[in-house]
């Protein structure tokens, strides 16, 4: 069957590819690229950068408001070369260029003393310095390596799951598991605006799904920091994952339509006067006639528009708008009982949400002030009901809150780099609406414990910080920052955080860091309510943090990256029924299996350690067709529960690996392959026997292992030139092995047994992306 499919989709994508139209794009066709220069601390524009293409004769110059325009561009995939006196060059691949629509490109230099024989001044694909608020363990990727991901499925954090220490929950989920902590763990910022969970149904209370509600043509860039950042993020103990959404162009009204193995989507975008542009998207997912097709029991379906405008009324000010919303059903074909068996295994969310934010940025005379007022909302109505279609779990939620948020940067003197800031959160819409039964929620006795809670309230709290960088000597710099936490809605808690990092340059192209530094979270809203003590036994949580690198880069485009790192965990949310527990979920899917959503007695008084070491080889595409990157790792993770013993972390992966290799000919023509694989996840096994049959045997906490996980996927792009437009043809093949990767197993209550729960083999998919 799985053969069928690849030679099914082969033949479509082979029709498509040599169909007769192809003679109208052997053309090499021309596009524009377009874009600004900016100062990488200040953002100050840069004027008389020159700009050129790798390759090709087009060069431009940036004028006083750093803009330029790049006119005659072969269209493709190239790479710009920027210089400026006093400034360390920068190379930027990767950047698609269609004869459609303009690219546009925001360019950061950084400045150097010219004077100083220690700076390397060959233009490089990587940052000569990491800016000081993601000192360590970040990767960024651009618009294009983020888009042409193999198996990503137009999905922004399967994407950016390849960077090293990055590890999967299954393989139908986004979580974003990185060095052993939990997906709730993880920050996610979106044009400065912090997003509790940024995808289709999205688990409550933690950050992961099974897809982004972000378009994947909206990304400017995508940064995943897996530790060790600064003082500027907080509230999250392991990782900050920052997007940023690429603006309209400025030249003229463009747009693409696109279809991708589940979903089919437009976007329009063009300029808003002389001194702003706009971008807009809809999407609507078709996979309920998929669901439907293939005769599954369960329909889900979703929807999502995104509106960005920016505007520029003055060379010092800068304004943006951006609303993102987003609804996902999940809908039942109880016809016949043994479907009714099968859906009363699954829990159903149904998500209204939006997030949305307006940003102005100041510049100042060796500085920047960035404000931003933001709002998230999302409404979950979640149920699950047995195979008689009586409820088992019922909630109704809101959780809607404010944020206002300002960050200062300033050039203080020679060598000298501040950066101030705070953010102030209020939630003003926290409502509750849940009843579980008791057979799903028992205490350590085995009592059932059923629950049901109808309440609001509101949170206040504040994040402040500063933080100082030094260029000391030439080839090294230090770096200090005091981040401060006060929670109104735990009791008026206050909680500091020191951070630390050093970098030191010991020859031009090999760098030594070091980075430290204590880490606070807050327990998620939901957990308050879970029971009547939790709001008083909670408190906020941390992890002390140590990343030891260094990092050589090989020409101008081979990094090559290793790093050793250790956290350790206190005050964690400890499981009050499950002593041998700490808190430490992803996705909910049957509520029979364990409590939900940490609706249940917490307290804080779990603690965890977790270390590792990394290895990480990138290799950008430039002048040579290929690219890819290589990543493995050794972990280990470890918590303490109530009853004082160490147990494997719910997320411990004592190996993981993750590789990248594509293969650019040609502007017509690109091959990629992504392979992952790791140690199989902890699970906890049933209860065999007994009244207590096919419930969680926690006596036995995390004692099994899942199989090896292992996924190879291989895509086919091509590009077409029809009439001065592009079309894009990609043939996606996931799980080329047909694996049927296994996660916890599930109980089956006809047989009374536990049988494996593995995912699909092998996935095509064809997609089509049309630029006009």
């Amino acid at each position: 069957m799985a053969l069928q499919r690849i030679l099914v989709l082969a033949v479509a994508f082979a029709a498509l590819v040599f169909a007769p139209l192809t003679a109208q794009g052997q053309g090499q066709g021309t596009g524009v690229i377009t874009g600004r220069v900016l100062e990488a601390v200040t953002e100050a524009p840069v004027l008389g950068a020159t700009i050129r293409v790798v390759g090709q004769g087009a060069v431009a110059q940036s004028d006083s408001v750093g803009r330029f325009t790049l006119r005659g561009v072969a269209v493709g995939i190239v790479t710009v070369e920027v210089r400026r006196l006093g400034f360390a060059p920068v190379l930027r691949g990767d950047i698609a260029v269609s004869p459609a629509k303009p690219a546009e490109l925001t360019i950061t230099l950084r400045a150097i003393d010219v004077q100083l024989d220690a700076v390397t001044v060959r233009p490089e694909a990587f940052p000569a310095q990491m800016p000081a608020s993601t000192p360590v363990s970040t990767q960024r990727y651009d618009a294009e390596e983020v888009r042409r991901q193999p198996g990503a499925q137009e999905d922004v954090l399967r994407a950016i799951s390849i960077a090293p220490g990055v590890g999967v929950t299954s393989a139908a989920r986004n979580d974003i598991v990185v060095r052993g902590g939990a997906p709730f763990e993880n920050l996610f910022v979106v044009d400065n605006i912090e997003v509790p969970n940024i995808n289709h149904f999205g688990s409550q209370g933690s950050t992961g799904g099974p897809i982004s509600l972000i378009n994947i043509r909206f990304i400017e860039s995508a940064q995943l920091s897996a530790g060790g950042f600064g003082a500027r993020l907080g509230d999250r103990t392991s990782s900050a994952t920052t997007l940023t959404l690429r603006e309209g162009n400025r030249e003229r009204v463009a747009g693409e339509v696109n279809v991708a193995a589940s979903q089919v989507g437009a976007v329009l975008e063009g300029p808003l006067g002389s001194r702003g542009s706009f971008i807009a998207n809809v999407r609507q997912s078709y996979l309920d006639l998929l669901f439907k097709a293939i005769g599954l029991s369960f329909i889900p379906s979703y929807t999502d528009a995104t509106l960005k405008a920016t505007w520029r009324p003055t060379s010092r000010d800068a304004f943006s708008a951006l609303t993102i919303a987003a609804r996902g059903t999940i809908s039942f074909d109880n016809s016949s009982d043994s479907n009714r068996v099968d859906n009363s295994q699954v829990l159903a969310p149904t998500q209204d949400q939006y997030f949305s934010g307006l940003t102005w940025k100041r510049l100042l005379p060796r500085g920047v002030v960035t404000t931003t007022l933001g709002r998230t909302w999302t409404r979950y109505v979640t149920a699950q009901r047995d195979s008689l279609l009586s409820p088992i779990f019922e909630s109704r939620s809101t959780e809607g809150e404010n944020s206002l948020r300002t960050d200062v940067t300033m050039l203080a003197g020679k060598g000298l780099e501040l950066e101030t800031g705070t953010i102030f959160k209020y939630a003003s819409d926290l409502r509750y609406n849940a009843t579980l039964a008791g057979f799903t929620r028992r205490d350590p006795n085995g009592t059932p414990q059923p629950f049901g809670v109808d309440t609001s309230f509101t949170a206040l709290r504040n994040g402040s910080y500063v933080q100082a960088t030094w260029q000391w000597r030439p080839r090294l710099r230090l770096s200090g920052g005091l981040r401060g936490d006060w929670y109104g809605f735990l009791e008026n808690a206050v909680r500091v955080a020191p951070r630390l990092s050093v970098s030191a340059q010991v020859t031009p192209s090999t760098t030594v860091s070091l980075s430290g530094g204590r880490y606070w979270q807050a327990p998620s809203y939901i957990w308050l309510v879970g029971d009547a003590g939790n709001a008083s036994r909670l408190k906020p949580f941390r992890a002390d943090q140590v990343v030891a690198g260094v990092t050589r880069v090989i020409g101008s485009d081979l990094k090559v990256q290793l790093e050793v790192y250790g956290k350790r965990y206190g005050d964690y949310p400890a499981r009050i029924y499950r002593p041998q527990a700490v808190l430490s979920p992803s996705g909910f899917d049957d509520a029979t299996t364990d409590i939900p959503f940490g609706l249940e007695p917490l307290q804080s008084s779990g603690t965890g350690s977790a270390f590792g070491a990394e290895v990480f080889l990138q290799k950008k595409l430039g002048a040579s067709p290929f690219y890819g990157q290589l990543s493995a790792s050794v972990n280990r993770t470890r918590f303490t529960g109530i009853d004082g013993t160490a147990t494997r972390g719910a997320f411990d992966t004592p190996v993981l690996a993750n590789g990248v290799l594509g293969w650019r000919p040609n502007a017509r023509w690109e091959v990629a392959t992504r392979i992952r694989g790791s140690s199989g996840l902890p699970y906890t096994p049933f209860v065999l026997n007994g009244n207590l049959a096919g419930t969680l045997d926690f006596a036995r906490y995390n004692a099994e292992r899942v199989p090896l996980f292992f996924a190879a996927d291989v895509r086919v792009d091509r590009r077409f030139l029809l009439w001065n437009r592009q079309l894009i043809a990609f043939l996606d093949l996931q799980n080329i092995t047909n694996r049927e990767n296994s996660t916890a197993p599930q109980w089956n209550p006809r047989l009374r047994r536990p049988e494996p729960n593995e995912s699909i083999g092998l996935l095509p998919s064809i997609g089509l992306n049309f630029e006009f």
